[in-house]
């Protein structure tokens, strides 16, 4: 493992693929960054140059937080090298693996919010051509792309298809024209992949195997063959089916997608926002996120009982003072009857009586609660 690549150092292997090794590295000051490192096997003059290109125009992608931010690269080092934004989190492949297929209205607002990401950059007039349930980390934030900024290196030709690590994911995510051995695709490209993403998320398959790259390639490039969409929820058939369509032209673009799972998500009864909170409470690694009422309401009744056990505690050590200077007072060392009286209980708390040898009173519990109260309910500024 290196030590450092460029100017981060390198703390540790994050996993490989077809492309390379990916490492989480840090940044002079501090910072987590993962650091892609490109296979010797995929270096040429020219995909040099396109890489550098492509890395020039990743830096100028905005409008979204769905793709992790491209953050230097070196197209021309013996090993060229890619750093992008440290997105901590499991990806789609792992959770849908772990814990079985995703809810129809947690994949209509995983869709919907994928599909502004792809759209962000496809507005800067970059593909992913990538996109695979291993490029979705899902994060505290929610699903974010990651691996972008390497299309230069993703226009595989059948002839470099068998290399190690490629079958996994890559082949049967990729759209039928790549497939066929043109390189040259278009954004119909990612809206395929985007589908068998879905697809994945909703059923835990592919829309196509197979035990050899060879036989799966020929599957997706086979007008003929549909794609697999056993165990689809009824709701998400239509939007899936037009996605995988073996023709780019008969796909609907990412706007259109965008708006489809958005009217999903309120026929399946859910507004965007509730849908993301819930697709994060399922998927983070984390486990359930509270809301910020939530949390406020918890810190609330925490204090609450807080300043309850204080106040019995400062209740029962005064009694207690109380007791032990009145017993000293009697002959015989036990309270009279009249002192008894005075002792205060839990349903009668004592209340100093006012005089320069007594401390003076605490406040009372209610008034300090109420205060608290208006403290944490307080409105606050907009941010």
């Amino acid at each position: 493992m290196p030590e450092r690549i460029g100017r981060f150092i390198v703390a540790r292997r994050l996993g490989s693929g077809g492309m390379g090794e990916v490492f989480l590295a840090y940044s002079p000051a501090g910072d987590p960054v993962a650091v892609k490192l490109i296979r010797a096997d995929r270096l040429d003059p020219v995909t040099r140059a396109r890489f550098e290109k492509e890395a020039r125009v990743a830096r100028e992608v905005v409008g979204t937080g769905r793709v992790a931010r491209f953050l230097d690269a070196d197209p021309y080092a013996d090993r060229p090298w890619m750093a992008m934004e440290y997105v901590p989190g499991r990806t789609l492949l792992e959770a849908v693996d772990d814990e079985g297929p995703l809810p129809a209205v947690l994949v209509a607002s995983l869709g919907a919010l994928l599909a502004e990401g792809l759209g962000a950059v496809h507005a800067s007039g970059l593909l992913h051509r990538d996109l695979k349930p291993q490029n979705v980390i899902l994060g505290d934030y929610g699903p974010v792309i990651i691996d972008f900024g390497l299309a230069a290196f993703a226009d595989t030709t059948q002839e470099s298809l068998s290399h190690s690590g490629m079958i996994v994911g890559t082949v049967r995510c990729m759209p039928p024209e790549q497939a066929s051995g043109h390189p040259q695709v278009t954004t119909a490209a990612d809206v395929y992949a985007l589908g068998t993403v879905l697809l994945y998320a909703a059923a835990g398959h592919y829309p196509y195997d197979g035990t050899r790259w060879e036989a799966i390639v020929a599957q997706v490039a086979n007008p003929a063959q549909a794609p697999d969409l056993s165990g689809v929820p009824g709701p998400l058939m239509p939007l899936l089916t037009s996605m995988l369509a073996h023709e780019p032209e008969d796909r609907p673009v990412l706007e259109k997608v965008a708006q489809e799972c958005t009217r999903l998500m309120a026929v399946l009864g859910a507004e965007a926002v509730s849908a993301r909170q819930a697709l994060i409470a399922r998927t983070s690694a984390k486990g359930p996120v509270a809301s910020g009422a939530e949390l406020l309401t918890v810190a609330v009744e925490d204090r609450l009982r807080a300043l309850l056990a204080e106040e019995l505690s400062s209740y029962e050590s005064k009694a207690s003072v109380e007791a032990a200077g009145d017993a000293a007072e009697s002959p015989t060392g036990a309270p009279t009857d009249e002192q008894a009286a005075e002792i205060p209980t839990a349903a009668e708390p004592a209340v100093a009586p006012a005089g320069p040898s007594r401390a003076r009173p605490r406040m009372p519990a209610s008034q300090r609660i109420a205060d608290e109260l208006r403290k944490a309910y307080a409105p606050q500024p907009a941010l």
